[in-house]
């Protein structure tokens, strides 16, 4: 007699031989036909049999049904008969599509109703967009990691070519060896290799040359073959356009992106909130802050069920290089003394950085932060003044809704767990992650916790971004999902 210790061992080895017979699928719609597949924002390329299972668990715990892997690999195999076009599709939405609208239909047939746009394309591929990272510290790398990881179609982004300062003989081996290691986010997944005679770096087949320079105005890129490029400022140095607008004078590049947030008149861009504004003729922008791009969705979408009247917004922020390891003379206030030991009060303009993409909160926020000692993964508490009532479950379910079926559910997560962490977080690809058991509602009074990987997080919105300006951001299916924020805001009885 079987025991239900055999029964349930061979259930689990059942369900991750199924999952391991799903990676082949994944893999040829991204590879073949640039398709993204996910499960409710968890993409499924390059997972283990073990990641895919817990996929497919992360269902139950944001509310939803565990979608089935039996579910999941007849929408795969549907959509490879399908043949689509470049998208990022999300497969359990797919299916439950099917489930509530079917009425029967084969699956295949269903499925090219609801995927007409991506199918039958006569364009063809479009040709990949050339980038260049100017600088390669904690996001220029992480950033090289992500664009090697989505090149896996020929539709997208292209590494080309990443430009620092020589900072010794070795510079290319410590370089490369930064971006193979990391001491946050782990080893690259993938192999790399370093040509030093050519300068350099075969990562997972991306060829990526390796350029020196301290002059952003003179570098020909067209020697590298690089044209139409866009260049990626991760250097802070120049925050204003005259200082950003030098990038445009070297040959082989159109348009200039800066990872901080931008001075004067240079569009600050959080993806999902205000990516629309970027036009034709803008050749300088700024991706904005990673404090801004994680709370500008979420209150984004409480203004939109509740309006908010005013708030203060305190970011508990991880230390960054800006920061001393040791006490040493630090031209702003405070900052000198230790990132290792100390919790340090700055200053952050994250609050008022909200209102260049959300202009109805202009002079409604009030912000600071204050650096702790760990090396990833930031906390923002949102304290808002509202201007309705916002029972606390009401609330959580409205911003959980938002996290599953909005348009911003690839900025906004939500989670519910009595033990997560700040390391819990590291990885994200979400811009901010609410945590719906810290939530506080006392009438129209509020406060909402959002987690965010500063580094990880903030620079999946960077390559957001990126493919906005390029013209190669996936098309993401299916629409029924993508509801309105007043849509939620009314099944959540806000």
């Amino acid at each position: 007699m079987n025991s239900p210790v055999d029964a349930h061992r061979r259930n689990w080895i059942a369900r991750e031989e199924q999952a391991e017979r799903m990676i082949p699928l994944v893999g040829g719609l991204y590879r073949n036909h640039g398709v993204v597949t996910s499960i409710h924002g968890r993409r499924l390329i390059g997972l283990s049999s073990i990641d895919l299972l817990k996929a497919h668990k992360f269902a139950r715990q944001a509310g939803a049904d565990e979608l089935s892997l039996d579910a999941s690999t007849r929408v795969l195999e549907a959509l490879l008969e399908l043949e689509p076009g470049p998208a990022s599709l999300d497969i359990a939405r797919l299916h439950q599509a099917y489930v509530d609208r079917g009425d029967g239909a084969d699956l295949v047939d269903f499925l090219r109703g609801e995927l007409v746009e991506i199918l039958d394309g006569e364009d063809g591929p479009a040709r990949p967009k050339d980038v260049v990272l100017y600088g390669f510290g904690r996001i220029g790398r992480l950033l090289a990691r992500l664009l090697v990881g989505h090149a896996g179609s020929d539709a997208g982004l292209r590494l080309r070519a990443i430009v620092v300062r020589k900072g010794s003989e070795d510079d290319l081996v410590k370089r490369a060896s930064l971006l193979r290691r990391d001491s946050v986010h782990g080893p690259f997944a993938g192999t790399i290799a370093v040509d030093e005679e050519n300068s350099t770096i075969l990562a997972n087949g991306t060829l990526i040359q390796v350029i020196y320079s301290d002059d952003p105005s003179t570098v020909d890129y067209t020697a590298y073959g690089i044209e139409d490029a866009i260049v990626v400022d991760n250097t802070g140095r120049w925050r204003d356009r005259e200082g950003l607008e030098q990038h445009l004078k070297s040959k082989g590049v159109s348009r200039v992106l800066l990872t901080a947030p931008g001075k004067g008149d240079v569009k600050n861009i959080v993806f999902g909130i205000n990516q629309d504004d970027i036009t034709d003729d803008d050749r300088v922008l700024s991706a904005a802050s990673c404090t801004t791009n994680a709370i500008t969705p979420v209150l984004a979408a409480i203004d939109e069920a509740y309006g908010v009247v005013r708030g203060h917004v305190e970011t508990v922020h991880s230390y960054t290089n800006d920061q001393n390891l040791i006490d040493n003379f630090h031209k702003g206030s405070r900052r000198g003394r230790s990132a290792a030991l100390n919790m340090v009060i700055t200053e952050t303009g994250a609050a008022k950085a909200v209102a260049k993409a959300l202009p109805q909160l202009a002079g409604k926020l009030t912000g600071s932060a204050i650096r702790v000692p760990t090396p990833n993964v930031s906390l923002a508490i949102l304290n808002l003044t509202l201007e309705r009532t916002a029972p606390r479950d009401q609330l959580n379910s409205y911003l959980r809704a938002v996290s599953l079926h909005s348009k911003l559910r690839q900025q906004v997560d939500y989670i519910e767990s009595p033990e997560v962490v700040s390391t819990d977080f590291v990885g994200s690809h979400r811009a901010g992650i609410v945590d719906g058991l810290a939530t506080i509602a006392d009438d129209d009074d509020v406060v909402v916790y959002v987690w965010y990987d500063n580094e990880f997080g903030y620079s999946c919105q960077v390559v957001r971004v990126i493919e906005h300006m390029a013209g190669t951001h996936p098309i993401v299916l299916p629409e029924r999902a993508n509801v309105t924020l007043e849509t939620m805001a009314e099944l959540a009885g806000a």
